[in-house]
């Protein structure tokens, strides 16, 4: 006599009996299966993205694909951030240009020219970022599994990242996973606790590419290892008998790469060669994502002020000179002006704190109260930075009615301030950024650090953790042309415009403008690299490459004026430069 077998109700239905009769029975059909390695195999690392929005179905499609991925112990410790607010994805970006650079500072100088290459705009670009979190609060011993593999957590979140790529490239869109990222910044940036941590940030749109293969193997920076190279037999082989692989390479090290990742839309119907204008590209690219497609005038903001801390004997010059050039600068004779008007810039010169009396002819916007020397009190009061701000603003956004504002200052002793408010900023110390500055001696160089240190020193004991407030730091141990340039650069990027820095100076103003309001930094383009030791430190914070590095110690905006005839020129080769058939006939 024979009874049925008792079939579960939920759970595998299946018997001993059939799965040895069919052991295969449970794959999917040959059509399924090469949909799935079809997708499997078209999977793309996308960094160019359309605007057009992903339908919110569309994305909960994809989440619940990441969601279905395997997890130690079940844990499913993934947690997804869904950003879609500007200011956000612009901060976050902000990190990334700052991390490329200081890579890039790592690398030998053709590999840190290759990684800089990488188009990375994707963070801004993608209507959505997705920040993959783990969470990983919940003691590793009460995981099964993650006793004996702590980081298995993590290696499940992976898990969720591949599982939504794929979902994404099933549907058409395209993905990046950006790992430029200190991770602590990106923690900060997005309010997270203690425990948890981030997998990088991942870029979801429509692409605006359809890369064939993968795009740092088209890049030159690697190519896929034959699949013998990775498939080991029992155990790992003995090395040293010449039997077993050899360590994986440095992508970033590999020669002779054959082109860059991708090239931006306006460029594509170019009849010439992607990348072909290098960095001058990338800010080509900048300015024409800012709708500024002709840039034919433009204004210099150029700002004076004299400065306190010269007291200190910290300046080869007399601070008379400020007011001296300046008051050339309103003839028209100053070197700046000179350079605006061949460069076809409108000059708009401002005294903000030059001499007793204002100058003549130039925009009044002169702080009220007592000034102080950084090492026994204040640079400014906080009335006047905010006064000084709002002033700058109104300046930039008039100033950029015509598309683009360049950036000039006068100050004599102002690199000693620069230098105090990017130690402060950035966290260096004195000796890292304090420049002999035009005509100074190794003696005067000795003054200039132990001054800056000192006025550090006051500050932080004077204002403790506010330091680190933009609006403090900047009347700690700032200027007056600082704050104005600072409330320039936020109101010409509030109007649209572009911003040329020229610098140290403005940069740091810049800088402070970027603490104010992150998504100012997509807006600047620096002019040029100075001498001043702490500009490049100041431009690898802000994302920034120069377009010029000339060694220019002028001031007065000179390079900026200079960069902006450049960019002009770039512009006029971009609007003049044949296109290509199938772009031609995607016009008609």
């Amino acid at each position: 006599m024979s009874w049925p077998r008792p079939v579960p109700l939920i759970g595998d239905d299946t018997s001993a009996a059939e799965r040895e009769h069919d052991p295969r029975a449970w794959a999917l059909s040959s059509d399924q299966r090469d949909a799935l390695h079809a997708v499997l195999s078209a999977r793309r690392d996308v960094r160019r993205f359309r605007p057009e929005p992903v339908p919110d179905d569309v994305l909960t499609s994809v989440l619940s694909a990441a969601h279905l991925a395997p997890s130690v112990g079940h844990s499913q410790p993934w947690r997804f951030i869904v950003v879609r607010s500007p200011p956000t994805r612009e901060q976050a970006a902000l990190l990334a240009d700052r991390e490329r650079l200081a890579q890039a500072a790592d690398f030998s100088a053709e590999s840190a020219r290759r990684l800089l290459d990488l188009q990375l705009e994707g963070i801004r670009e993608a209507p959505i970022g997705i920040v993959v979190c783990c969470d990983r609060r919940s003691p590793a011993a009460g995981v099964l599994g993650q006793a004996t593999f702590p980081d298995a957590d993590l290696w499940s979140c992976a898990c969720a990242i591949e599982n939504l790529w794929l979902a994404a490239r099933a549907e058409g869109l395209g993905m990046g996973w950006v790992t430029l990222f200190p991770p602590a910044e990106l923690a900060r940036l997005l309010h997270l606790p203690e425990g948890v941590e981030t997998l990088g940030w991942l870029c979801l749109g429509w692409p605006d590419e359809r890369p064939p293969s993968p795009g740092l193997e088209r890049a030159g920076w690697s190519r896929r290892a034959p699949l013998g190279d990775v498939v080991l037999q029992e155990r790992w082989p003995d090395e040293a008998a010449g039997d077993g692989p050899v360590p994986p390479p440095s992508h970033l090290r590999a020669p002779d790469p054959h082109a860059v990742v991708s090239v931006r839309d306006a460029a594509d119907a170019l009849l010439t060669t992607p990348g072909s204008l290098g960095v001058l590209d990338r800010a080509v690219d900048r300015v024409l994502a800012l709708g500024q497609t002709d840039l034919r005038g433009g204004r210099l903001v150029l700002v004076g002020a004299d400065h306190p801390v010269c007291a200190h004997r910290i300046s080869a010059y007399d601070p008379a000179v400020t007011g001296d050039v300046l008051s050339a600068a309103v003839a028209g004779v100053a070197l700046g002006v000179v350079a605006a008007r061949s460069a076809g810039l409108v000059a708009v010169v401002v005294d903000a704190g030059v001499g007793e009396w204002p100058v003549p002819g130039a925009v009044w916007a002169r702080p009220r109260h007592h000034r102080g020397d950084l090492v026994n009190a204040d640079g400014l009061t906080e009335e006047d930075v905010d006064d000084l701000i709002d002033a700058g603003h109104l300046l930039g956004f008039d100033a950029a009615q015509d598309g683009l504002v360049a950036l000039g200052e006068v100050g004599v002793g102002n690199t000693t301030v620069a230098a105090a408010l990017t130690a402060a900023l950035l966290g260096l110390d004195p000796a890292a950024v304090v420049g002999l500055g035009a005509g100074a001696d190794t003696e005067m160089l000795d003054r200039k650090v132990a001054t800056v240190a000192a006025a550090l020193d006051r500050a932080r004991q004077h204002h403790g953790d506010r330091l680190r407030e933009p609006r403090v730091v900047l009347g700690a141990l700032g200027g007056p042309e600082f704050a104005v340039l600072a409330g320039v650069t936020l109101g010409a990027a509030a109007a649209g415009a572009v911003v040329v820095l020229d610098g140290l100076a403005t940069s740091v103003a810049a800088l402070v403008a970027t603490r104010i309001e992150p998504a100012v930094a997509a807006d600047l383009i620096a002019g040029q690299r100075s001498r001043e030791a702490a500009h490049g430190a100041v431009l690898g914070h802000l994302g920034l490459e120069p377009l010029l590095d000339l060694r220019i110690r002028a001031g007065e905006g000179a390079g900026a004026c200079l960069a902006t005839g450049l960019l002009r020129c770039a512009l006029a080769m971009r609007r003049g430069t044949a296109r290509t058939v199938d772009a031609l006939k995607s016009m008609l």
